[in-house]
């Protein structure tokens, strides 16, 4: 693999250059030692902080390697959505705590240790981007509306000014990671710093790949491998499957109002599969509480808004839903004494939601495709992984985008293990230096963290 470095005159000036630019933005940040929910001083070092980018106060939870930091790689992470704070991933999936559901009795959820956290191998940078997500928030009224394009933009922007307030960090192997929806935008950044528009000119940040999980990467592409995906896991029949291929002609998206007979066809596909959950399609759906009960799924339900639990919550469901374990999060974010804690300016974000489905953002990017294309003339190191259960971005896409690549496969399909026991399906290409590991995982994408520390044989 071909590495990117400054020479040794190049880190000097880069050195020079970073004092002179440090005193051209703002950055706020503090050392986190103990947290609400959590037994005793935490065994990690949590900084959390704002970067001023344009005029937008981009908020971050940035957790050091319990590892060999000074080593150890370091991570941007972008959750999807739009619109889902980084505290997603650092609570729900690759970060060095979670909340104790199990023993949950009411208050303010307590917090555990994570066994199988990233940040034992790695540095991670938690980013709430875009602005409005989690705690991030802007200055001026016009800076509450994003796009793909700006939100790329901005994390990247956020990522060279925190590696100024952060020189120690700067020689470290660098990867831009992200999941869902952040698809579209991992690609944009990783592209921002491998073009060189880091300060120093030509990269001092050493960019050694990117990852990305059930990747959001191209709409069309995407959206139809839905019905696919829904074929291949039985959620529909042959016939309707035949029927839909035949009369949308493959293409399920935008469809003519006046073919009647593809939108009949798609309107019996919906019912059939409007009572999946999308994220794992062999997890219970909750169906949020209203005023009318679903007699069907009423002992799954949940409320919707978990502001609106009573001080005394319900009791746990007896049939598991992700959504309640979700609810936790609301919970500890919007506790005072939380805030304080984390360092959150105070009265900048009235109500803390873990996904801000009120987001004023604009899809303005349709495919990265291209970008992927770009990228891989370069010598980096990419993992697209892939939950063979999530029908929100199904495998069938991704494997379609990636072919279309043109790359070289070098170790055929293959199942990898763990504990002696198949975790999924792995496919390996490389092109001039340009490596990808594609991989499929038994679950939805968000147990990577697990299979993969806890001794994924043969996945590498």
């Amino acid at each position: 693999m071909g590495t990117l470095r400054c020479s040794v005159l190049g880190k000097f000036l880069c050195g020079r250059l970073l004092l002179l630019v440090s005193v051209g933005f703002v950055a706020s940040q503090s050392i986190v030692e103990y947290l609400p929910g959590y037994p005793g001083k935490l065994p990690f070092r949590l900084e959390t902080g704002y970067i001023s980018v344009d005029d937008s106060e981009l908020f971050y939870y940035f957790i050091e390697s319990q590892g060999h930091p000074k080593e150890d790689p370091i991570f941007l992470w972008l959750t999807g959505g739009p619109g889902c704070s980084s505290f997603n991933g650092l609570i729900y999936e690759i970060g060095p705590m979670e909340f104790d559901i199990e023993n949950y009795a009411g208050g303010l959820p307590r917090l555990r240790p994570y066994e199988y956290a990233w940040t034992k191998t790695a540095s991670i940078i938690f980013l709430d981007s875009p602005v409005g997500t989690g705690f991030s928030y802007s200055t001026t009224a016009e800076g509450w509306y994003s796009s793909d394009s700006k939100s790329a933009l901005q994390a990247y922007q956020f990522l060279r000014k925190w590696m100024v307030a952060h020189p120690q960090y700067l020689a470290l192997q660098l990867f831009i990671g992200g999941d869902s929806y952040s698809g579209m935008i991992v690609p944009l950044v990783t592209k921002y710093v491998v073009d060189g528009k880091f300060l120093c000119g030509n990269i001092c940040m050493l960019i050694l790949g990117y990852l990305v999980g059930s990747p959001r990467t191209d709409s069309v592409i995407d959206e139809n491998s839905k019905i696919v995906f829904a074929h291949q896991m039985a959620l529909i029949s042959d016939e309707l499957y035949e029927a839909a291929k035949t009369s949308c002609h493959e293409n399920y998206v935008s469809v003519d109002p006046l073919n009647t007979k593809c939108n009949a066809t798609l309107a019996i596909i919906d019912r059939c599969v409007k009572d999946i959950f999308k994220n794992d399609i062999l997890e219970p759906k909750c169906v949020f509480a209203s005023p009318k009960m679903n007699p069907e799924v009423g002992r799954r339900s949940v409320l919707e808004k978990p502001e609106d639990f009573i001080l005394s919550p319900p009791r746990i469901p007896d049939l598991w839903c992700r959504t309640f374990n979700y609810a936790m999060s609301y919970w500890w974010s919007n506790d005072i004494q939380v805030q304080k804690a984390l360092n959150v300016r105070p009265g900048t974000v009235l109500d803390w939601k873990r996904c801000n489905k009120s987001l004023a953002y604009t899809k303005d990017i349709l495919s990265v495709v291209y970008v992927h294309k770009e990228l891989s003339t370069l010598g980096l190191e990419v993992l697209v992984e892939c939950g063979d259960r999530d029908m929100v971005v199904p495998y069938v896409g991704t494997v379609n985008w990636i072919t279309s690549l043109n790359l070289t496969v070098v170790n055929d399909w293959r199942p990898w293990f763990v504990d002696g026991q198949i975790a999924g399906y792995t496919k390996k290409y490389s092109e001039h230096g340009f490596r990808l590991t594609y991989t499929t995982i038994k679950a939805s994408c968000a147990v990577l963290s697990i299979v993969i520390l806890s001794g994924g044989d043969n996945l590498r």
